[in-house]
């Protein structure tokens, strides 16, 4: 084919008059503009590292320091008190610099020191202000004058415009917890879901372990926590998730939604064109550290080291491990429809291509009337079965050759793209709309997403949009700033004409995506079937059951004086407590983003004040003035777990690490065995907004977010995802499994809902309630 002449820059025969050397100008040129471009990046990367960490400083201040020093020398006054005349001594060729100009290098050395001086002062400073997190655990509206002081120093230490990764060096490390905190948090934790025997057999084994085994595992988290920029991230990537050898489709992966209520365009391929656009300009906003640092109270930098990953990477299948292949740069996205691949070019001449010239391309895709090629069509049933299989058929069969060739455009894509031929979106006619919906994006046929890439981006028919992301690279929230900013930017900047199509001039004709070819063995085809078969079983085991909740939003919840979050957690505990009659461990996703590095922690949720209050909304000799208190407790106790989380003295990290280390050891822990075994039957996460100001909800109602979800977690427990969309909207993304007879979405669904109505008409202010 024409197009696939143009990744050749020159060919050659040989004749009987010699060699035939044939050279594409056209090809070379592009190579030459490719380097030009890979250049012109470098240098933009370097730039932006040095001016994130010369961070607050820039090299502007340090002509200045430099100018003072030289103003100062010339005014006869020395500010170096004999430094700079030091320095001069020893500064080698005398021979060679003149009087003047060895007095100027010194002073030049004098300034910089000075100038890296200032800069490690203010880090260190930064770092100190940043381990304090007493502002975390005091009541609203009542701010301690120590808390003041320190957010007036925060506003001037940042009030320099910071780039992305400006904080990074600043952030503190996470702590080690001390081991007996941590042991006495857990049995806490655990006591109201065991039995009086259970418990004091645990609470024996923590203290066996806390006395021996524990004290020298601690000792070396203490060592690791020293030289490493995070102690648990690291073992967390890799144990929790690289290790796995079970399917990720489902297990691990997670997605995201369109808007709720609206759709830009009908039109596919526009809607796509614009996607991709606004992706790509984030990318280069990401690459320049041009996006602004996500700040808690406004003041407080999260770490953004996750975000480095975003583009250019993908999970490549070992036979004991797998590993993540990040790419500097990566010029191409890889498209899917209809069972055929597609290498889709990004750049003509050096420049991004437009919305328009995108939507043209990616119309073309939608308009080949091709067949896919023997074993091409579920070919990404390999990235949703097990790890060993694919592993090994990628070693077999796609080493060489045009496979390899092909495998490597896809795993070196700056993203994945799913052209489904579905339609997909929120019905409100059709209640189970959303819940196909949700399982569409989670799974959809098992192969028409590259689940090992770090996001697939999955466009329907109707225009309705979506996320599939690979969980090992970074956690939800990473990928749902890259999201608000894409929908933002396509709807509120890129637009569309009255017609539905992108916005511009398509511009001449550019030569049409590249269609990979493969050269699939049968021997490969069973292996694709066999991935197929087991992520087919594992999808159509999924109960799952989106549900949007419009009685009321965070608004209400905020009038009665209570945390969303709490609210929503114990609503949930009310729920499981009526549907099974007793309480389980329940895991809830919390951040510590406020050190270097940091990932995840576990809120365990359910609590004794939580177990209580749920006893006492279903025992009716209980006043409603008990039943309050009991909640304001409830409240109160897991706004703490949720702090104490966030600020590096959660429970399981920790003890996973001291695990871990036992394993290293060589040494077996009862105690660790049983903590680390315990199943969650409650997985829970919220789905933050962390990027408000792109979307006027008062003026734009229908552009809510309809969050995202997982996959259940036990065989026989449930996955909750909730997003407080706006004021008025709570939507919950549940899942479970058909082949427990114990759970049922629906069921459950509904059931999170009347509990939520109970503790509105609980905490609900008799005005409001009159009203």
């Amino acid at each position: 084919m024409a197009e696939a002449h143009q990744a050749v820059a020159f060919q050659f025969t040989v004749t009987p008059d010699g060699i035939d050397l044939q050279l594409s100008h056209e090809a070379l040129r592009h190579l030459w503009l490719s380097g030009l471009v890979a250049c012109r990046k470098r240098l933009i990367t370097l730039k932006s590292s040095v001016l994130s960490g010369v961070y607050p400083a820039s090299p502007s201040t340090w002509f200045a320091v430099v100018a003072m020093t030289l103003g100062s020398l010339y005014g006869k006054l020395d500010p170096s008190v004999g430094l700079i005349t030091k320095i001069n001594s020893i500064l080698p060729g005398k021979s060679i610099l003149a009087p003047v100009s060895r007095t100027v290098v010194s002073a030049v050395i004098f300034s910089t020191g000075v100038w890296v001086s200032g800069i490690l002062i203010y880090r260190q400073t930064l770092r100190i202000l940043l381990s304090y997190h007493g502002w975390m655990f005091e009541p609203h509206k009542k701010t301690s004058m120590k808390t003041k002081i320190w957010a007036g120093c925060m506003k001037i230490m940042s009030s320099r415009q910071p780039m992305l990764y400006s904080f990074q060096m600043s952030l503190p490390k996470l702590p080690v917890p001390p081991l007996e905190d941590t042991i006495q948090r857990y049995l806490q934790s655990v006591r109201p879901l065991m039995d009086d025997d259970k418990f004091s057999e645990m609470k024996t084994l923590a203290e066996e372990f806390q006395k021996d085994l524990g004290r020298k595992s601690q000792k070396y988290l203490h060592l690791k926590s020293w030289w490493a920029s995070n102690y648990v991230s690291d073992w967390w990537e890799e144990y929790i998730y690289l290790r796995g050898r079970g399917p990720i489709m489902v297990n691990s992966n997670y997605y995201a939604m369109d808007y709720l209520y609206v759709t830009p365009t009908t039109n596919q391929a526009a809607r796509a064109g614009n996607i991709i656009h606004a992706m790509l300009l984030y990318r280069r906003k990401l690459e320049r550290g041009l996006i602004p640092p996500v700040m808690a109270l406004g003041i407080v930098p999260m770490c953004s080291d996750q975000m480095v990953r975003m583009f250019n990477t993908t999970r490549l299948p070992g036979v004991e491990t797998d590993c993540l292949q990040h790419l500097v740069e990566s010029r191409h996205v890889c498209v899917y429809h209809k069972g055929r691949y597609y290498r889709l070019g990004l750049y003509q001449n050096g420049n991004l291509l437009t919305p328009r010239q995108l939507q043209a391309q990616i119309q073309y895709i939608l308009d080949d009337s091709s067949s896919p090629q023997p074993g091409e069509e579920k070919l990404a049933a390999l990235t949703a079965g097990n790890r060993v299989p694919w592993a090994q058929a990628r070693t077999n069969f796609f080493s060489n050759g045009i496979n390899r060739t092909s495998l490597s455009c896809v795993e070196r894509a700056v993203f994945f793209i799913s052209l489904d031929q579905e339609e997909a979106g929120y019905n409100e006619e059709d209640k189970s709309s959303l819940s196909a919906y949700s399982k569409a994006l989670l799974h959809g046929n098992c192969y028409n997403r590259w689940f090992d890439k770090s996001f697939s981006l999955v466009v329907f028919r109707n225009g309705k949009l979506g996320l599939n992301a690979e969980h090992s690279w970074a956690d939800a929230p990473i990928i749902g700033h890259l999201w608000e900013f894409t929908l933002a930017t396509d709807y509120f900047e890129l637009g569309y004409t009255e017609d539905g199509n992108c916005c511009g001039d398509p511009g001449s004709p550019l030569p049409p995506p590249y269609r990979l070819q493969w050269d699939i063995p049968p021997k490969c085809r069973e292996v694709i079937e066999r991935s197929y078969i087991t992520a087919k079983a594992i999808a159509d085991d999924v109960d799952f059951q989106c549900v949007c909740f419009t009685d009321f939003g965070k608004g209400l919840i905020k009038q009665c004086r209570s945390s969303p979050d709490a609210f929503f957690q114990i609503a949930l505990q009310l729920a499981h407590y009526r549907e099974k009659g007793h309480f389980c461990l329940t895991y809830e996703a919390s951040m510590t983003r406020l050190f270097r590095d940091g990932r995840t922690e576990t809120v365990r949720s359910c609590t004794s004040q939580t177990c209580d209050f749920a006893k006492a909304m279903e025992d009716p000799t209980q006043s409603q003035e008990n039943r309050l208190a009991l909640y304001r407790a409830a409240a109160e106790h897991h706004q703490l777990m949720y702090r104490l989380a966030m600020t590096g003295k959660g429970i399981d990290r920790h003890l996973f690490c001291l695990y871990i280390v036992s394993k290293y050891l060589g040494t077996d822990s009862p105690f660790l065995q049983k903590v680390l075994s315990e199943p969650w039957r409650l997985s829970t996460s919220q789905t933050p907004q962390q990027q408000l100001k792109l979307f006027d909800l008062e003026k734009f109602p229908g552009h809510v977010s309809a969050g995202g979800g997982f996959g259940p977690v036990a065989d026989d427990g449930y996955g909750v995802s909730y997003i407080f969309a706006g004021e008025n909207l709570i939507t919950l993304h549940i899942s479970s499994k058909f082949s427990s007879p114990e759970t049922n979405s629906q069921r459950f669904g509904q059931r999170i809902c009347q509990s939520m109505r109970d503790l509105a008409q609980l905490l609900r202010p008799p005005v409001t309630a009159k009203h």
